[in-house]
């Protein structure tokens, strides 16, 4: 047995469960009803002649249910930080007071809660064509031991170690389409 394959494994469930990490970044940046910073943490802000994200110009917090509070470190970059909120393609309306800048969340439309249950569908998909290169990847590892006279992989082997590499890809894939779920339902009920 080539003692590659635990290496291989945890090479293998590391990627997998970066995959499901990023999913979850990715749903946490989709507005529900409720105000969570991770909402705006994507943005990023022209400032000091470079391209930074919010939370490094600002701290982000929870004003209330349905407010965001942006508390900007430099009050020379208030007006790009409101702009970029403006910009950023999330239908916020920010409102500068000085250094802080409030984001009251309008409630979701109808319209708008598919629009969201597709994106999340999106990522969703994306998590799981990551994850499923992933699996691609280490059968061809496996297969490749087969092949190699060197490796003293037998068809048992290999059969076992496919049959590991798969059911770790069938409990990825499940993790993400619960997570799927659970999302859609937040974005249906808030």
């Amino acid at each position: 047995m080539p003692a590659d394959f635990p290496k291989l494994k945890l090479d293998l469930q590391r990627r997998m469960d970066g995959a499901m990490d990023t999913l979850k970044k990715e749903f946490a940046g989709l507005r529900t009803g409720r105000a969570s910073p991770a909402l705006l943490e994507p943005i990023r802000v022209e400032a000091y002649g470079t391209n930074q994200p919010l939370n490094q110009v600002a701290n982000i917090s929870v004003a209330g249910p349905g407010l965001l509070s942006v508390q900007v470190f430099d009050r020379s970059i208030t007006k790009q930080v409101e702009v970029a909120i403006r910009d950023s393609g999330l239908g916020l309306n920010p409102m500068a007071e000085g250094q802080v800048i409030r984001v009251p969340l309008p409630p979701l439309t109808q319209e708008r809660r598919n629009d969201l249950a597709k994106t999340a569908a999106k990522y969703a998909e994306a998590a799981r064509v990551a994850t499923r290169a992933v699996r691609r990847d280490g059968m061809e590892t496996v297969k490749g031991w087969e092949k190699d006279k060197k490796s003293e992989a037998s068809q048992d082997d290999v059969k076992r170690w496919s049959d590991e590499v798969q059911k770790m890809t069938d409990s990825h894939i499940k993790q993400i389409d619960a997570a799927l779920a659970e999302k859609e339902k937040d974005i249906r009920t808030s």
